[in-house]
C-alpha cells in the first residue's frame, strides 16, 4: 500500500482525490440558503490562510494524490490575492477549477486562461431579475447572467449551480432546461440542504423525483437522455436531444452518494472538513504555523470520515437541528 493510500484513504476504501478550497468567507451576495439574515462572525484577517498557506497546504495533498483542486468562497473573486493563488497553484500537477457567483468574473478572464482554469461553476437560483434580487439581497442578475453568456463565449465549460427550494423557484425547472437548447452548459439542480441558519425543512426541499417528475410531465419520454456520468460524479446527468447543452441533479438529501465520495473540503481558516455535512473539523492551519506537518491531522480526519452524511444516515436524522445545526453556514464552510 502506498503512503498516498495510507493518508487519504478512508476505513470504507474511499480515495480522496478531490480537494475545495475555500479562500475566503465573504461575498458580494447574501443568499439566503446560505448565509444566515443576521450575517456570520467573520474569521479575523490573522485568522484565515495566506496564499503561501494555500500553497503549502494544497502541495501536501497533491503530493499525496490530489488531482483535483476547485477553489470556493464566498465569493473566491472578492480576494485581492487572487491571481498570485491562481498563479501558485496552478504549478502544482491538479485539475484546478473555480465557483463563483460571476458578478466580477469578467475582470478575471485573463488569469483564468493564463493559470489553466478551464471550468467554472457559476451559482443562479433563478432567471428572474426580482426573485435573483430577493434571494441574493443584491440586484445583480443582469450582471451575472451577461457573465455567464461571456464565460460561454470565452471558451469556458460552464455549469449553472441552481438551489430549487419549494414554492420559490421550483416552478422555473423547465426554463432553466430550455436554456441548454442554444447554450452548451449544464444547468445542475441542487436539492437545498441544511445548514446552520437557513432555516431549513423537508417541506422546502424538491427532491430529485419532483425533479423528473416535473421532467417527464413536459417532455416527452423518448427525448430525455441519460447521460454516462463522470468517475466519483455526484451528479445525475441528461440532456434534450437536440439541445447543445444538459442538466443534472445533485441529490444530496433523498439519494447521497457518500459511496463513490473522493472529496475533501478546507475551510478559509484552515479547518479540514471531511464531509459537506460534518460538524467536525480538522485544524491544519495551527499545526502549519507552528512548524509541524499536518499529515497526521489529516490523516486522522480522513480515518473518521461516517460512511454517510457525516453520520445523517437517514432522513429522520437529517431532520433533527441539534444534528445539523452544528455545522456552519454554507458560507463559511465553502461552495
Amino acid at each position: 500500500m502506498t503512503k498516498q493510500k495510507i493518508i487519504l484513504q478512508d476505513k470504507f476504501g474511499r480515495d480522496h482525490t478531490y480537494l475545495r478550497i475555500s479562500l475566503t468567507e465573504r461575498c458580494n451576495l447574501r443568499c439566503t440558503y446560505c448565509m444566515p439574515e443576521e450575517g456570520v462572525q467573520l474569521s479575523p484577517k490573522s485568522h484565515l490562510m495566506s496564499y503561501e498557506e494555500v500553497y503549502d497546504i494544497a502541495k501536501t495533498f497533491v503530493d499525496h494524490g490530489v488531482t483535483k483542486i476547485r477553489l470556493t468562497g464566498g465569493e473566491p473573486f472578492v480576494r485581492k490575492d487572487i491571481p498570485v493563488i491562481l498563479e501558485k497553484l496552478a504549478s502544482l500537477p491538479v485539475e484546478l477549477s473555480i465557483t463563483s457567483n460571476a458578478v466580477i468574473i469578467d475582470k478575471f478572464i485573463h488569469d483564468l486562461k493564463a493559470n489553466g482554469v478551464k471550468k467554472i461553476n457559476v451559482s443562479l437560483d433563478s432567471l428572474s431579475r426580482d426573485k435573483f434580487t430577493h434571494i441574493t439581497r443584491r440586484n445583480q442578475f443582469d450582471k451575472v447572467y451577461k457573465n455567464i453568456l461571456l464565460l460561454v463565449k470565452e471558451g469556458f465549460t460552464v455549469k449553472v449551480n441552481a438551489v430549487l427550494m419549494k414554492g420559490f423557484n421550483d416552478d422555473e425547472i423547465i426554463d432553466f432546461i430550455n436554456l441548454t437548447k442554444d447554450l452548451p452548459v449544464s444547468i445542475r439542480f441542487i436539492e437545498f440542504m441544511p445548514f446552520d441558519g437557513n432555516k431549513w425543512d423537508m417541506s422546502k426541499m424538491v427532491s430529485y423525483k419532483d425533479i423528473m417528475d416535473k421532467v417527464n410531465q413536459h417532455y416527452p419520454v423518448d427525448i430525455v437522455e441519460r447521460l454516462q456520468d463522470a468517475p466519483n460524479d455526484t451528479a445525475k446527468n441528461y440532456t434534450i436531444k437536440g439541445h447543445k447543452g444538459s442538466f443534472a441533479i445533485i441529490s444530496s438529501v433523498t439519494n447521497p452518494f457518500c459511496d463513490s465520495c473522493n472529496r475533501l473540503r478546507l475551510t478559509a481558516n484552515g479547518q479540514l472538513k471531511n464531509c459537506l455535512f460534518s460538524s467536525t473539523e480538522s485544524d491544519l492551519l495551527t499545526a502549519l504555523r507552528n512548524g509541524k506537518s499536518i499529515e497526521p491531522v489529516v490523516h486522522k480526519a480522513v480515518q473518521s470520515k461516517f460512511k454517510i452524511r457525516g453520520g445523517m444516515d437517514t432522513l429522520e436524522k437529517l431532520q433533527k437541528p441539534d444534528l445539523h445545526g452544528k455545522n456552519r453556514s454554507m458560507i463559511t464552510i465553502g461552495g
